[in-house]
């Protein structure tokens, strides 16, 4: 997929010609160049971790769904059911799955492969047969198994499974061309380190990693501009943009573990993005047990950090989030209601309030709440926070605010996607304490952003909500929600979701 890789559209002489000072740094952040490389990757991607899970349903519901189809075409629908084939049938589609994957069937060098597995896989489809007849044999319940009926169910059966991996394979290589199926990495280092580790990837046969470029704070005398093709894009400070805008999925570190000093720096930085965070191996002269490692191909990487709620997860939580929310509009719909006349009512101007705050992956949101203040007095920014008795605060939005009545309206955003019921709250993207963004208080702030934010969280359940009227308060309520991205559950979620009514009794910090 390298050939359309749009890091290596750019030579050297354009990666020197951006505009900024000398180290490749401009007075917006990222420079021109690894702006426009950024901008050509497409967002609508697909994980190869999800993509495999589909199918293993996919195949088993195929499975499932022939022989059932067999065993009604000989025994017909409406006769008596023996309870004993449906079970078996049942059991061996599901066991054929388990073992597929047992045996690396799902992988994605497999899956564009078929020709090359087929051995395999019509191996193991004989083997799940084998195995129900060694159970029925220990059950004594083989002779009353149709032999025709399992013999052209092994027939039907390998040809869908087969079939279907044909089909898969042209699509797989179909979305790598497109770019829709990949995992997005970025090179953090250049030198020779860099260019062994990217032809060792490069080597990979059916390869789902796209480099997207080299990002180096040393000059070109010690990290050339073009290493194996790819542009050095610009110093890491300009990676943590990048990699929000180009949706990176893994950053791999091409330094020595002898560098400690420097990779423990370029850690600190990094850590605050979604992503993976590799460490690579692969020159190293310290060796480690195989279990240590994980592998791009047979290129070994030490696993720094891992992207939180991702891929199965991320599908999880995002069905808790239209569930409850679709529950919540239901619940509360009389009180919201009954809120949006109370506001008209009480003050000229809209019943909702909208909001820009940061959202996942630190980009910008638009939040909806009740207007809880004076049309002409409301803040959008929040850079005055509202205190205690404020004049900005209508008589409606005192109680809404104390109440969090207020915040209701924010089930339409977790249902439609742009929060999550249970996440670290999203601020205003200019609130500031003491003349200070919150980001300039708390060092590693933006790592609350590695998950989507939510309705509510830990950190307000746990009484750090309301005024952030300290430098204390703002560290403390980063601290517990760098908690629940470190612990997340699908439980614990739903202990934040339950507990929330009850702590909100506590309105103390609330006005």
């Amino acid at each position: 997929m390298n050939e359309i890789d749009p890091a290596r559209r750019f030579s050297a002489e354009a990666v020197r010609k951006f505009d900024g000072p000398a180290d490749g740094n401009t007075p917006g952040g990222m420079n021109d160049v690894a702006r426009q490389v950024a901008s050509q990757y497409r967002r609508d991607t697909m994980s190869p971790i999800m993509v495999s899970g589909v199918l293993r349903m996919v195949e088993f519901g195929l499975l499932l769904l022939s022989g059932l189809g067999v065993y009604f075409h000989y025994v017909g629908f409406f006769n008596y059911l023996a309870w004993q084939y449906p079970l078996s049938i049942a059991a061996s589609s599901f066991f054929a799955v388990v073992l597929l994957d047992v045996t690396d069937c799902y992988q994605i060098v497999a899956l564009m492969r078929p020709i090359a597995n087929f051995g395999r896989v019509l191996l193991v489809w004989a083997g799940t047969f084998a195995l129900m007849a060694l159970t029925a044999f220990v059950m004594k319940m083989s002779e009353d198994y149709s032999r025709l009926l399992f013999g052209t169910w092994f027939v039907i059966g390998f040809v869908l499974l087969f079939g279907l991996r044909l089909v898969m394979s042209k699509l797989i290589r179909r979305w790598a061309r497109d770019g829709r199926m990949e995992r997005r990495a970025v090179i953090v280092g250049g030198g020779k380190a860099a260019e062994i580790l990217i032809r060792s990837v490069e080597k990979q046969p059916y390869n789902d990693i796209r480099i997207c470029g080299i990002f180096d704070d040393r000059g070109d005398k010690r990290s050339p501009p073009i290493v194996a093709g790819y542009p050095k894009l610009g110093t890491i400070s300009e990676l943590i943009e990048f990699a929000r805008i180009a949706r990176i999925d893994m950053l791999i570190v091409s330094l020595p573990l002898t560098a400690e000093s420097r990779v423990l720096q370029l850690l600190k930085k990094l850590w605050v993005l979604p992503v993976d965070i590799r460490l690579s191996a692969h020159s190293n002269a310290l060796q480690f047990r195989p279990r240590a490692y994980s592998y791009i191909g047979s290129v070994p990487m030490l696993d720094i950090f891992d992207k939180p709620i991702n891929d199965w997860d991320s599908v999880a939580k995002r069905a808790f989030d239209i569930v409850f929310s679709l529950i919540g509009i239901v619940v509360f719909s009389p009180v919201m209601l009954a809120t949006a006349v109370a506001i008209k009512l009480d003050s000229k101007g809209p019943v909702l309030f909208h909001q820009k705050r940061h959202g996942f992956n630190n980009e910008i949101i638009e939040v909806y709440k009740f207007r809880s203040m004076y049309t002409d007095k409301a803040d959008p920014t929040a850079k005055q926070t509202v205190t205690k008795n404020d004049p900005r605060v209508t008589r409606v939005g005192r109680f809404i605010r104390k109440t969090s009545i207020d915040e209701l309206p924010q089930f339409f955003n977790s249902l439609l996607g742009s929060l999550s019921l249970v996440g670290p709250r999203p601020h205003a993207i200019a609130a500031q304490s003491h003349n200070l963004l919150y980001n300039e208080v708390v060092d590693g702030y933006f790592a609350r952003h590695k998950v989507k934010p939510g309705v509510t969280g830990w950190a307000q359940i746990n009484g750090w909500r309301g005024e952030m009227d300290t430098n204390e308060k703002i560290r403390m309520r980063t601290e517990y929600d760098l908690y629940y991205i470190e612990n997340w559950s699908l439980l614990f979620d739903l202990r934040i979701l339950f507990l929330t009514p009850v702590r909100l009794l506590n309105t103390e910090n609330a006005y």
